[in-house]
C-alpha cells in the first residue's frame, strides 16, 4: 500500500485554515458594527489563522494534486480537528470563555452542531462572539469539507473521495455528475434557506442581529441561541417559532428533495420513502405528545421563557411540534423543558435522540433512511426464514438495495450503539448520574444538545468535568462524521505499511 500523500494533506489543512480565518474576519466586522469593543482581538484571531493556513499552503505548494480514499479520511477527520482548534482563538483572545477546555467544547459543539453549550450567560456576551458562534453551526451544517470542495477546482485537484468520507452514509444521489457542481448547488439552496429565514424572522418580529443568529443555527440544525432562554424567549410571539419549524423540517429533509422541488419535480420528493417516514413520524411523535401536555402536562410549568398568550391546545401542539422537530432534526432549540412533561414523554423524546433527520440533510443521529431499511430487513427475515432458498432482497424507492449496503447500515448501527454505551460508561466513570450519563452520551453523539437529567434543556453543560468535556467533543466528532471516518484512523490496518 502507498504511503499517505501528506504534502496534500497539510496543503488541504491551510486551506481551511484560510477559509476559517475569513470567516473570523466576517465576525469583527460584525462587531465592529455592533460597536461591542472587541473587533481587534476577533481580527487578531482571523489574521493569525489565515497567517498558519498561508505558510501551511506555502510550504506545501509543491504537492501531487490526487487525493485518494486513504488522504480523504485523514483530511476530513483532522480537518474537523484543525478547525475546532483554530476556531477557539476568538473566545480565548476575547477572554469570553478563558478555559481551552471550555473553548475547545464549544467550538467543536459548533462546528459539528451539536449546540451544546458552557456558556451560562449568552445574553452578556459580546454580538460579535455571538456571531461567531452562530457561524460554526453555520460552518459545519453543508460540511467545511464540501465547501472547499467547491473552491478546490481552482487549485486543480478532484473532491470526490473527500466527498464519500464527508457522507459516508447509503444516499448515493448526486445533483450533478460533477462533484464540485453538486457542492456549489446545495450551498446555494442552503444559503437561499438562510436568507429566506432571516426575512421572515425579522418581519415576525425579531431584531436583524436575532434573526440571522437564528435562520444560521436552524439551517445547520445547531441549536446555539442568542437568548439564554433559547427559543423560549419568544413563547409569546407564535409566529416566530412556526417559522423555525418549518426550517429545521427542512434542514432535517434531504437537500437533494429540495433541488428537486425547485426544478418543480414534486413527484419525485412525495413519492421519496424516507421522506414519507420522516413527516409522517412528526406528525405521529407531535399527537402523542400534546395529547399528553394537554391532558395531563401543564405547558407552564416547564415554560423557560414568557408565558404562552394563546389557548391551551394551541399551546400543546405548538411546543410539542416544536419540540419534535427540534429533536428529531437534532437542532435542539427549545420552548419548554420537555423533561417536566411526565416520564413517558421524557423516555419518547430520549427515544429520539436516536432516530436523526433524513441522509443528505444538515441532521445528525442515526438518520431515518437507515433505521427503515433496517427495519425492512428484519422483516423480511420472516420470509427468509419460511423460503430459506428465495433471494429476497430489500427494497428503497422501488430499487433493489445492494446486499453490501444492507451490512454497512447494519454494521453502523451496531458501532453506533456501543459507541453511545461505551460513552455513557465513561461519564458515569467521571462521575456523573445515570441519567445524565446516557443522556450526554446520546445527545453529544447525535449531536442533539440538550440531554437529560443535570445536562436538560434547563441547564447546560458547564458543569461536566474537564475531562467529560474532552469526552463529550470526541463523541460529537464521532457522530457529526457518522463514526466510520473517524474510528478507520483508529484501527491499525488503515496504518499498516504506510
Amino acid at each position: 500500500m502507498k504511503k499517505l500523500n501528506y504534502r496534500i494533506i497539510f496543503h488541504f489543512m491551510g486551506l481551511l485554515l484560510l477559509c476559517n480565518g475569513g470567516f473570523m474576519i466576517i465576525a469583527a466586522l460584525v462587531s465592529a458594527i455592533t460597536e461591542d469593543g472587541y473587533t481587534s482581538q476577533i481580527s487578531l484571531a482571523g489574521f493569525v489563522v489565515m497567517l498558519v493556513g498561508g505558510l501551511f499552503m506555502y510550504i506545501t505548494k509543491e504537492h501531487k494534486k490526487e487525493i485518494k480514499k486513504g488522504e480523504g479520511y485523514v483530511i476530513v477527520a483532522f480537518g474537523w480537528v484543525f478547525m475546532s482548534l483554530s476556531g477557539m482563538l476568538p473566545y480565548l483572545f476575547t477572554g469570553v470563555v478563558p478555559s481551552v477546555t471550555n473553548a475547545f467544547f464549544e467550538t467543536m459543539s459548533g462546528y459539528t452542531t451539536t449546540g451544546a453549550t458552557i456558556l451560562t450567560d449568552i445574553e452578556s456576551m459580546p454580538k460579535g462572539i455571538l456571531f461567531w458562534r452562530s457561524m460554526t453551526h453555520w460552518i459545519g451544517g453543508m460540511g467545511i469539507i464540501v465547501l472547499a470542495i467547491a473552491i478546490l477546482p481552482l487549485l486543480g485537484i478532484g473532491g470526490m473521495q473527500l466527498f464519500s468520507a464527508e457522507a459516508p452514509g447509503p444516499s448515493t444521489d448526486k445533483l450533478h455528475p460533477r462533484i464540485t457542481d453538486t457542492a456549489k448547488r446545495l450551498w446555494l439552496i442552503y444559503f437561499g434557506y438562510t436568507i429566506a429565514e432571516t426575512i421572515l424572522l425579522k418581519v415576525a418580529g425579531m431584531s436583524f442581529f436575532d434573526a440571522l443568529n437564528h435562520a444560521m443555527c436552524t439551517l445547520s440544525t445547531g441549536g446555539f441561541s442568542t437568548k439564554n432562554a433559547s427559543v423560549a424567549y419568544w413563547n409569546g410571539q407564535p409566529i416566530i417559532q412556526y417559522i423555525i419549524i418549518v426550517f429545521m423540517f427542512l434542514a432535517g429533509s434531504n437537500f437533494v428533495l429540495s433541488y428537486f422541488a425547485f426544478k418543480g419535480k414534486m413527484s419525485k420528493v412525495l413519492n421519496d420513502e424516507e421522506f414519507k417516514v420522516y413527516g409522517i413520524s412528526m406528525v405521529i411523535f407531535t399527537l402523542i405528545a400534546a395529547s399528553i401536555i394537554y391532558f395531563q402536562a401543564d405547558v407552564s410549568t416547564s415554560s423557560i421563557g414568557h408565558p404562552m398568550v394563546l389557548g391551551e391546545a394551541e399551546s400543546a401542539f405548538r411546543h410539542a411540534l416544536f419540540q419534535v422537530v427540534a429533536v428529531v432534526t437534532t437542532t435542539g432549540f427549545v420552548t419548554a423543558d420537555f423533561t417536566m412533561w411526565t416520564p413517558f414523554l421524557t423516555v419518547m423524546f430520549f427515544g429520539l435522540f436516536f432516530m436523526g433527520g433524513s441522509a443528505g440533510s444538515t441532521a445528525g443521529g442515526v438518520k431515518v433512511m437507515r433505521h427503515l431499511i433496517m427495519i425492512k430487513n428484519g422483516l423480511l427475515e420472516f420470509s427468509r426464514s419460511i423460503h430459506p432458498n428465495a433471494i429476497i432482497p430489500v427494497r428503497y424507492n422501488k430499487k433493489s438495495v445492494a446486499e453490501h449496503i444492507v451490512y454497512n447500515i447494519l454494521g453502523f448501527f451496531i458501532l453506533y450503539m456501543l459507541s453511545f454505551i461505551i460513552g455513557a460508561l465513561v461519564l458515569s466513570a467521571l462521575g456523573m448520574d445515570f441519567v445524565s450519563a446516557v443522556g450526554g452520551a446520546a445527545s453529544s453523539l447525535g449531536n442533539v444538545g440538550p440531554a437529560l437529567g443535570s445536562l436538560s434543556p434547563v441547564d447546560n453543560f458547564a458543569e461536566l468535568p474537564m475531562l467529560g468535556k474532552w469526552w463529550c467533543s470526541f463523541l460529537m466528532l464521532l457522530g457529526r462524521l457518522e463514526l466510520f471516518t473517524v474510528l478507520i484512523l483508529l484501527t491499525p490496518f488503515f496504518w499498516r505499511n504506510r
